[in-house]
């Protein structure tokens, strides 16, 4: 395909923005999403400042009503559906607020399910389409205070799997890729908390709980998910589906 229409969640700031600036920079015609119409202005001066096309909408991926209307809103049907939404909290089970469990669920996995379930349709008709949801390395393994988050993401695995073969007769994909900490907004945030949750110093939190696993050692970057993104996007990954694409510096390979 030549410009394709690429919708993505959550890209206000962080992941989502920098596969957002990424993508319209080689030509992807762009719908960034967020439920911050302040921070997807920012994007959207980003983008077109470096020459890209892009649109922004406010979507929140928890309200079937939210996502029906920003689909409505579109001018044309989307081809690649980016499923990057999400937001972290840090604490102990048995200190976790339970509603603060079900909002990391609903945004991380059933928003994800949502959102793929509403272009699906469309995509199915058209016959062809490219989801790609941007899972964590906690989808693979586990660490401590962290169990909504980990449990979404873990979650995020099944349903591409399910995704995939529900849709295999058609030229649609689904992957997810798992990346370990990229330096975004959402891993300063949780430096404090971190170090609080362990009781360490905050200048301790980098090396010691966040790098230590990974042999590489160093945080992953925005460019390296973008191109894995155009990789899953074209002809070469139409065989592609149901996958994990681990980007973890080594941290799995023990």
């Amino acid at each position: 395909m030549s410009q394709r229409h690429v919708l993505i969640t959550g890209a206000g700031s962080g992941i989502g923005a920098g596969i957002a600036r990424d993508l319209a920079a080689n030509g992807e015609q762009i719908t960034v999403t967020d439920l911050s119409r302040e921070a997807l202005d920012n994007t959207v001066t980003a983008i077109r400042k470096e020459g890209g096309e892009v649109e922004a909408l406010p979507l929140d991926v928890a309200s079937d009503e939210s996502v029906n209307a920003a689909l409505d809103a579109l001018d044309r049907p989307v081809d690649v559906l980016v499923n990057n939404a999400g937001l972290q909290h840090v604490a102990a089970l048995a200190e976790f607020p339970m509603d603060k469990w079900d909002q990391l669920i609903q945004i991380m996995l059933v928003g994800a399910a949502r959102v793929t379930r509403a272009v699906l349709p469309g995509m199915q008709e058209r016959d062809f389409g490219r989801i790609i949801n941007i899972g964590s390395i906690h989808s693979l393994v586990a660490s401590p205070y962290k169990s909504a988050y980990v449990a979404a993401k873990h979650g995020l695995l099944g349903l591409s799997k399910v995704v995939a073969l529900e849709t295999a007769k058609s030229d649609i994909t689904i992957n997810t890729i798992c990346p370990t900490y990229v330096k975004t907004p959402l891993v300063e945030q949780q430096i404090e908390d971190q170090a609080r949750s362990h009781g360490i110093p905050k200048s301790r939190v980098v090396d010691e709980i966040m790098l230590k696993p990974m042999p590489k050692g160093v945080f992953i970057s925005f460019e390296e998910l973008a191109g894995i993104c155009r990789f899953l996007m074209g002809p070469a990954a139409r065989n592609i589906t149901g996958q994990t694409i681990t980007v973890d510096g080594g941290w799995t390979v023990t």
